[in-house]
């Protein structure tokens, strides 16, 4: 007995269905990958600038722990609808403090030529913890957060460690770059790895 011919799909099921699957593709890969964030605000300058628009991994950290200078994307834990962009500075079980803008770990000073000092006075503790701060030790499953630009950052000097369940990713690389002052691309910066 003759086999039935399988009736042809038609162009708009055909284009129907390419369509679902894009958007379900799409979704998981946003949902598990990769996923883009716009830079707002200068708290990481000069490493990255406001327009920046940056690809963030999002499973790297499914495979290993973060560690000292990762650029991590999170939740802000004061707000978690919004998200927050800074780079890991002390780990767990590690002690930190900042004296008169010096960041230490573990009681040595920290080598940081990412980051930036744009005011030259010193606020003194207790009334700001920006310049002075701790020594605390941070505890398991929690990191201590700053961003590059130290005077102008809020972080956990300000609000307290991150605890790692808020990761999103660790910030790879720069794909777009606008600066709205001059209103053109900064095409320096497209395709930059983030560190």
């Amino acid at each position: 007995m003759p086999a039935k011919p399988v009736p042809e799909k038609s162009v708009i099921r055909q284009y129907a269905e390419a369509f679902i699957i894009a958007i379900v593709l799409a979704l998981a890969i946003r949902t598990f990958v990769v996923q883009a964030f716009k830079i707002p605000s200068g708290s990481m300058l000069p490493t990255l600038q406001i327009g920046d628009h940056i690809l963030v991994n999002k499973f790297i950290y499914w495979f290993t722990d973060p560690q000292r200078g990762d650029i991590i994307v999170f939740k802000f834990p004061q707000d978690e609808g919004r998200d927050f962009i800074k780079r890991a500075i002390a780990l767990p079980g590690e002690k930190v403090e900042v004296r008169g803008k010096q960041v230490y770990v573990n009681e040595k000073p920290l080598q940081e030529p990412y980051a930036a000092h744009l005011d030259r006075a010193i606020q003194e503790s207790p009334f700001s913890p920006r310049d002075s701060f701790g020594p605390v030790v941070v505890p398991p499953g929690q990191l201590f957060m700053m961003g590059d630009n130290r005077d102008y950052s809020m972080d956990s000097r300000f609000w307290g460690f991150l605890d790692m369940k808020k990761i999103k990713g660790k910030a790879f690389i720069i794909y777009w770059s606008w600066d709205r002052d001059r209103f053109r691309p900064r095409w320096d910066r497209i395709g930059m790895v983030i560190r």
